[in-house]
């Protein structure tokens, strides 16, 4: 299972990342974990848009999907012709909020290019990934992903503060891609987001193999976070940034 990150920057875009977008690659097939504010054209880095064959919203704040109105120009108004329709999961009122965001009417929406569905209960396959997503503790219905390949697990944390459901999901996985928003020694909002020590709490509990950092905001200065996450978790700590790989 290969990552890549194609943004990663914390609640919009900065200078030099789009925001969440996160690009696995398993036997060919290429699924998008979120699109953010900015993502399609930092992907075109490292895939055509319309080979892109799925997308997963852990939930729908604008930095987690609003450049799906993007990917819908690029496959939908392409001059070769459409690609196939790709399925795309994400909360209960997804398909709403994609044609809502593009200015169209909910029905048909956006059929003609995405097969919008919502999680279902337990695992499910999206090509050759086995997925579950749990909901996490967040201000909008949230999900962390569980994608796994073979004998390979990749856990993506959403956004959320710290809770027994992140730890659930991400129980035993070889790579643990969390979102660390907030710094520990600032006066934090309840309930929203993580701090890199937090991130690295619910890793240890979880038992994950590695730690990626994300989502780090522009107005902090994030140069301390991964001693911030190694104070709580004894393994492989690193930053996410924009074109860093990671072989699962």
């Amino acid at each position: 299972m290969k990552l890549t990150i194609v943004g990663c920057a914390g609640s919009y875009p900065n200078a030099t990342s789009a925001a969440s977008c996160y690009l696995v690659e398993q036997d060919g097939f290429r699924l998008a974990l979120d699109f953010g504010s900015g993502a399609l054209g930092p992907l075109h880095h490292y895939c055509d848009p319309c080979d892109l064959d799925g997308v997963l919203l852990s939930h729908l704040h604008a930095d987690h999907f609003l450049d799906m109105c993007a990917l819908y120009v690029a496959r939908r108004y392409r001059p070769s012709g459409m690609p196939p329709v790709i399925p795309v999961f994400g909360p209960d009122d997804t398909a709403v909020r994609l044609a809502t965001a593009y200015g169209m009417d909910p029905d048909p929406g956006m059929a003609d290019v995405f097969d919008v569905q919502t999680y279902p209960a337990g695992g499910f396959s999206v090509g050759p990934f086995t997925v579950t997503a749990t909901e996490v503790h967040h201000p909008v219905v949230c999900h962390a992903l569980r994608v796994s390949a073979g004998d390979r697990t990749l856990v993506f944390s959403g956004d959320t503060a710290p809770c027994d459901g992140l730890v659930k999901a991400a129980r035993g996985a070889d790579v643990a891609l969390f979102e660390a928003s907030f710094r520990e020694d600032d006066v934090n909002p309840p309930a929203l987001h993580m701090t890199a020590r937090e991130a690295g709490a619910m890793a240890a509990q979880a038992g994950v193999g590695r730690l990626i950092l994300t989502h780090m905001v522009a107005w902090h200065d994030n140069s301390g976070a991964v001693a911030e996450a190694a104070g709580a978790y004894d393994g492989d700590v690193v930053v996410a940034e924009p074109g860093m790989v990671i072989h699962i």
